[in-house]
């Protein structure tokens, strides 16, 4: 039976590097990126499998028109879905938010945020034919914590976490899992960026920035094995979660499924004054 995998922002970085683990563990799959020139340019090294299919589809996600029309033809070419692998991102404008543009800021809360919303919602419905799908979007630095300079970026990862949260309680009875993926600092395009804003992204963005271009970063292949992971049967009752690819050791979750499904672990939640024995905060 064909399992389809999408993933969008597919053609370079950790979408393709996604796009390439999923087609080796036998996933077909529909493979969003903006010029279908730089998607030929990832599946040519693929290796053949007559089994499988990959369909690639081009879509500005900086436009809600071409979203709506992505979300048509995947209807269109597709029976159902397993996964939505929700990868696409920008980083958006850098340095103190009273010096950027809204209009940048706007634009990257549309890539971000606003995008995976509408894709999870038009391909829901194909995600349910599939029986126990899985929606993983990836999150990034400033999800969990403020981030100073990246204020577009931080603003909107933090609200694709609560909106997995939201809808993952809605779709539990449905059969389809929603998880957040925080796959770390990795040796990508963004990273560059950072170091061609011209200090606008501080001191401390940029010196993490050198070293990890120095020093390769984060593993791709970790957070893959962890996507892959969170799209198996194996993390049938984990939903509603924000996962590091990196810290947590989420490959011996399945021992204790029953504890983690019924905990508010690996969720964003207010901290208060008890939580940090400041017993005179609370009533």
């Amino acid at each position: 039976m064909t399992k389809f995998a999408l993933i969008t922002g597919a053609s370079k970085g950790l979408g393709a590097h996604l796009v390439r683990r999923f087609w080796l563990s036998g996933y077909s799959l529909v493979v969003v990126a903006r010029k279908i020139r730089d998607i030929q340019l990832i599946l040519k090294d693929l290796p053949n499998r007559s089994s499988q299919k990959v369909i690639p589809l081009t879509c500005n996600l900086c436009e809600s028109s071409e979203i709506t029309s992505l979300i048509k033809d995947i209807q269109r070419v597709i029976p159902d879905l397993k996964v939505l692998v929700n990868n696409a991102a920008i980083q958006g404008p850098i340095g103190p938010f009273t010096d950027i543009s809204l209009q940048d800021w706007y634009q990257t809360l549309q890539v971000n945020l606003f995008a995976p919303v509408a894709l999870s919602q038009g391909l829901i419905p194909l995600l349910k034919k599939s029986g126990g799908a899985s929606i993983i979007n990836l999150s990034g630095g400033g999800a969990a914590s403020p981030r100073a300079n990246f204020s577009a970026y931080a603003t909107a990862k933090a609200g694709l976490v609560r909106f997995s949260e939201t809808i993952a309680e809605e779709l539990r009875d449905q059969d389809i899992r929603v998880n957040c993926i925080a796959p770390g600092a990795m040796k990508t395009g963004m990273l560059e960026e950072v170091l061609r804003s011209g200090g606008a992204a501080g001191i401390h963005e940029t010196s993490m920035a050198i070293k990890v271009l120095d020093g390769g970063g984060a593993s791709m292949d970790r957070v893959a094995d962890l996507a892959l992971f969170l799209a198996s049967d194996s993390s049938k009752r984990i939903t509603g979660k924000l996962i590091s690819a990196i810290w947590d050791n989420w490959e011996q979750w399945h021992q204790d499924l029953e504890y983690l499904s019924q905990s508010d672990v690996y969720t964003l939640r207010r901290i208060i004054g008890r939580d940090r024995d400041f017993h005179w905060g609370d009533k």
